[in-house]
Formats: C-alpha cells, sequence, structure tokens
C-alpha cells in the first residue's frame, strides 16, 4: 500500500511517501527548487517521493494532506463575524484554500497525469492532529501525551492529546488569534527580525539580554486553566490567515504583527540590519521567558490528563530547543520524542501516517530511528560532478577518508561534508554539514566570515558521541535531532569554546553508531587526534537552502572559502586548486 503525505499551499510545502506503514521518502520543496520555505504546490517533491519508491502516481491508494478548510469552521466564521472589518478577508481567503483544494486536478496538472488512471482516495487531516501524528507515529511508544504548537493551522495555535495506538485523542485546541507562535513572531518583528522563520535566530539572541522588560512583557500574554490568551491591544488585528501569506509564486511574506502600542510601551521598532541595541537584546530575553512560562504551564495543565512519562511533540514552536532543554526540570515529562520536521513540513508524515493507522485501521510497526529521508547519489554521479566542476580529488577508502577529513578539522580548517541520504526537516545532521574543530577560539568568527554570514550573536551546534553526552552535558536524555539545549559543563567549555553559547550551553546532536555510522566514526577519528569527542556542524549552504544535490555542494565549496570538501568517496582540498 502506497500513502503519499503532502503539505501543500501552506510554508515549507513538501512530499512524503508511506509504504505499507513505513516512511520510505520525505522531502521538503524548498530542497528541489532552492526557495527557502516554498510554500506552493509540491510538484518536485511528489516525483522525487515516487521515484524513490520506484512508482508512479498511478500506484498510489492514498493521498493525504495536513490541512483541512472544514475544520473549526464554527470558530472561524465567529471570529470573522466579531470582526466586520476582517469579513471580506475571510471570504477571499476561503475561496483561495477552497480552489487549492481540488487536489485531483492539481495533480493531474503538475505530473501530467491521465485522470482516468488515478486511483488514490484523497484525505484531509486537521494541521494540528497531523502534527502530533507526525511525532507520535514516529515514536517507538505504545502511548504518549500529544502536543503541537506553532503560528496558526486550521484556526488553532495549540493542540494536546491523549494517543494510545493507532488513536488520537484530542483533548483541548487554543483557536486564534491567541497563539504562542505569533507572540513570539510578534516580539521578532518588533524588533526587526521580520522574515519566516527569524524565530529561530531571535532565540539565539535571548541570552544576551536581561530581565528589564520581563514584567511588561508578561501582560502581553496570561496563562489561564490551562490554556493562554493574548492581550491583543498589542498585536495588528490579523485577517484569516493570521498575518502569513503565501504569495503566486510560493514564496512567504510575513504581515507586520506588532501594534503601536508596542511603540508606546517600548519606542520605535528596531529597523532590519541597523544596529541591536541592548533594548532588544531586552525584549528577546523577556519573550522567551514568558514564552517558557506560557509553555511550561500547558505541559503541566497536559500531564495532569494524561500521566505518563512520555511526550510527543511537533509544530513550529516545538523548534525551540532551549525550551525544550528545560522540560525535564519544569514539567514532569521524562522523555520526548519531537518531529524532526517539527515545522509544517513534518505535516507531510504526519497526513500519511494518520490515514495509515487511524482511518484505515492498520498496525504500528514504524519507528524513525534517524531523519535521513532524502535522496542520496552514488560515487558515479559525484564523480561527474567534479569532473564537470574542473576540480581535482582523491578517492579514498572509507578509513583513510575519515583519518583525512579529522586531520583536516584537527588543523583548524573547515570540511564540507556531504554523505549519504540527506536529512528531513532543517537541521542538517551530518550528511549535508559543514564540520570544523570546536574547540579553536576563532572558529566561530571564522565560519561566518568566510562561509556563513551569520549574525554575530548566533550560536553553532556540536556533535557529540552519544555515548559521551554525560562528561560533556549537564542532561543526559539523547537529542539525535538537534531539538534540546542543555548546560555544558564547566570543566569542558574551554575545550567546546567555538560551540558554547554565552549562557554556556550547546544544542546539541548526539550521535550513535546505529543511526549513522559514517558520522560517528567521524567524530571518533576528530577524537582521536584531538582528544574531543564532538565536532562543530552547521548546515552546508550560504543563506539558501540545505544542499540537495553533488553538483549544489560542489558550487558552495567553489563560492566560498571552506578549505576541504569530503563528497562520498572524494577529498577535494581548496588549496589543489
Amino acid at each position: 500500500m502506497l500513502i503519499l503525505g503532502l503539505n501543500m499551499f501552506h510554508a515549507d510545502a513538501s512530499a512524503a511517501i508511506v509504504k505499507d506503514g513505513e516512511v520510505v521518502f520525505a522531502i521538503a520543496e524548498e530542497r528541489l527548487n532552492r526557495k527557502k520555505h516554498f510554500g506552493g504546490f509540491p510538484t518536485l517533491a511528489i516525483r522525487a517521493c515516487l521515484q524513490h519508491a520506484g512508482a508512479s502516481i498511478y500506484d498510489v491508494d492514498h493521498v493525504a494532506v495536513g490541512q483541512d478548510t472544514d475544520a473549526n469552521l464554527a470558530k472561524k466564521v465567529q471570529y470573522a463575524l466579531s470582526n466586520p472589518t476582517r469579513i471580506l478577508n475571510f471570504i477571499r481567503m476561503r475561496q483561495r484554500k477552497e480552489e487549492m483544494r481540488d487536489l485531483r486536478t492539481l495533480i493531474i496538472e503538475s505530473l501530467e497525469a491521465d485522470p482516468q488512471r488515478l486511483r488514490f482516495t484523497e484525505h484531509h487531516l486537521e494541521h494540528h492532529i497531523a502534527h502530533i501524528a507526525s511525532a507520535f507515529y514516529c515514536s517507538p511508544w505504545e502511548s504518549a501525551a500529544g502536543f503541537s504548537y506553532d503560528g496558526s493551522g486550521d484556526f488553532v495555535s495549540t493542540m494536546t492529546a491523549r494517543c494510545q495506538g493507532t488513536e488520537i485523542e484530542v483533548l483541548e485546541r487554543v483557536y486564534l488569534p491567541h497563539s504562542l507562535g505569533s507572540f513570539y513572531t510578534m516580539i521578532c518583528d518588533f524588533i526587526g527580525y521580520r522574515k519566516y522563520g527569524d524565530e529561530g535566530k531571535v532565540m539565539g539572541l535571548a541570552p544576551y539580554g536581561k530581565d528589564t522588560y520581563c514584567e511588561q512583557i508578561k501582560k502581553l500574554i496570561h496563562s489561564k486553566n490551562g490554556s493562554f490568551q493574548l492581550d491583543l491591544d498589542y498585536f495588528q488585528a490579523l485577517g484569516s490567515n493570521h498575518g502569513m501569506q503565501v504569495k503566486e509564486d510560493g514564496t512567504v511574506e510575513l504581515a507586520r504583527h506588532f501594534s503601536d502600542r508596542m511603540v508606546e510601551m517600548f519606542g520605535a521598532s528596531r529597523e532590519p540590519s541597523s544596529e541591536i541595541t541592548q533594548r532588544d537584546m531586552d525584549l528577546a530575553f523577556a519573550m522567551q521567558q514568558c514564552f517558557e512560562e506560557v509553555f511550561f504551564d500547558l505541559l503541566n495543565g497536559l500531564h495532569a490528563k494524561v500521566p505518563t512519562e512520555n511526550l510527543a511533540m511537533a509544530g513550529g514552536c516545538a523548534l525551540n530547543s532551549v525550551a525544550n532543554g528545560k522540560l525535564f526540570d519544569r514539567t514532569p515529562f521524562r522523555q520526548t520524542w519531537i518531529q524532526p520536521a517539527a515545522g509544517d513540513e513534518g505535516l507531510a508524515i504526519g497526513a500519511a501516517l494518520h490515514t495509515y493507522h487511524s482511518v484505515l485501521k492498520q498496525p504500528r510497526k514504524f519507528v524513525m530511528k534517524d531523519s535521513y529521508l532524502g535522496p542520496e547519489f552514488s560515487d558515479e554521479q559525484v564523480e561527474d560532478c567534479l569532473k564537470a566542476a574542473n576540480l581535482k580529488y582523491q578517492r579514498l577508502d572509507r578509513q583513510p577518508l575519515l583519518d583525512a577529513v579529522a586531520a583536516q578539522m584537527a588543523l583548524g580548517n573547515i570540511v564540507g561534508w556531504f554523505q549519504g541520504r540527506m536529512e528531513w526537516g532543517p537541521r542538517a545532521l551530518g550528511n549535508r554539514s559543514i564540520v570544523a574543530h570546536p574547540g579553536l577560539p576563532t572558529m566561530k568568527d571564522t565560519l561566518n566570515a568566510r562561509i556563513k554570514q551569520r549574525e554575530w550573536f548566533r550560536p553553532f551546534a556540536p556533535s557529540i558521541l552519544a555515548d559521551r553526552q554525560h562528561e560533556y552535558f549537564e542532561h543526559d536524555h539523547p537529542s539525535p535531532f538537534m531539538l534540546h539545549v542543555y548546560k555544558i559543563r564547566p570543566e569542558k567549555r574551554a575545550q567546546l569554546c567555538a560551540v558554547n553559547h554565552v549562557d554556556d550551553t550547546g544544542r546539541l546532536q548526539t550521535v550513535s553508531r546505529e543511526e549513522n555510522p559514517l558520522y560517528y566514526d567521524l567524530i571518533q577519528a576528530f577524537e582521536q587526534k584531538t582528544g574531543i569527542p564532538v565536532i562543530l556542524n552547521t548546515s552546508f549552504n550560504e543563506n539558501e537552502p540545505i544542499v540537495c544535490k553533488p553538483e549544489e555542494a560542489i558550487d558552495c565549496f567553489q563560492r566560498t572559502k571552506m578549505d576541504v570538501l569530503a563528497i562520498g568517496s572524494y577529498l577535494v582540498l581548496k588549496s589543489d586548486g
């Protein structure tokens, strides 16, 4: 049985293919069309899924979409009627979504398919149920508490659930306009971070701030009976799209989120690219603190209803790795399984698995043990690309390649590391990574100046051998998808100075040999040369989507000041021309 899962006409459009209950391939459209956070129809991703499965669209039994325009319709109508100036916008948005919902026609046109031969059944699943499904059905657990939160989806910002076997029982919904995601985005917008996805950047700014504005920011958001409400006076009145628009070309644009009350309280908003002041840092600090307080309150309320140690979580806000790292100390939950594609691209997997388990009543057997669900390329394909780029290269066996790359990192050189199947989700996890020495005081600045061009305050991540985590970090819950931030032990901070953030934390990736044997052995080879079982890991890109194909990796290597490229079995040194 083949089920195609889709996230379409929403930020981070994507596709996933589930074969007899197993997720065999998943990819975001942005990795193929190279348009960051692309929000149109995922034609290229669908083609890639089918190609990997060795199938055509005529072989697909079910197509599941993580969006349902009929979900929560009464609440949508109620909101529109209570905001008369938004009714026309609401009607237009609904008409547009209805047009997009003609999935059969979209597939026929985008894949040039014969309508007579299509045999799939179509399913639409509410946004946040798809998020929770993407976490719970990929976890190893028979039961868990389910939690999803983001900016908005099908007029809901937050959902809690009881997950048992193949069923997800929704317990609570928080409806728009109240949204933790919108709260976070509004403050980011006010301090000059106005692009979709900038929230992750500002999370890195928060530790530079002080508690100057915590009491004032607390007035913007109130926990109440296991839920929360925003003080809407501080927020721009947002239409039914809740401040996010997918334009005709698929790019995603945010509307202004803050009202003039913010200006009255804190002064003029910061213009993008202007100097970051202490006020902006302090607002970021207060935002993160208040976000965490409400988040932990919601989780404690959920645990009271679903008393288990297991938390299955997704939604764009679940990428807040700082909050994730603290929840073990602030809630009774002891284990988390967070979907690596916690943002909206993960809806494709959630919708497909929900169809298989909850709709079709098929038993569970799949556990997502790693995130390597994208395309891979043979050494022959890689060599053709290297020849086309006129690069000098060496072909090395496995261990000599690992030794050579570890030696280059030990010397302080920056290595592009392109191996195996591409990661699913926004994090580079050792297959499409730039890797470097984590213990050189100048490495962070060097990476930013020569390749990444990132803001000065953003930290880089450590990849650590999973069995050595307890030696370097103050928490031992694994973080295979780089979704937890923990304190680095005081005696190890100098050794990890290039990945030690200003608050002495690291957003770590724990690496086991079972999950990624080649990357594990690379870190081990680096330890043999330096005594450090950790390497600095950042995404293989330069202000673009993470590289997917060999030619994209080679292009990034050539146009930046990267020293070394390790691509498949091949090693390329910039010094060799």
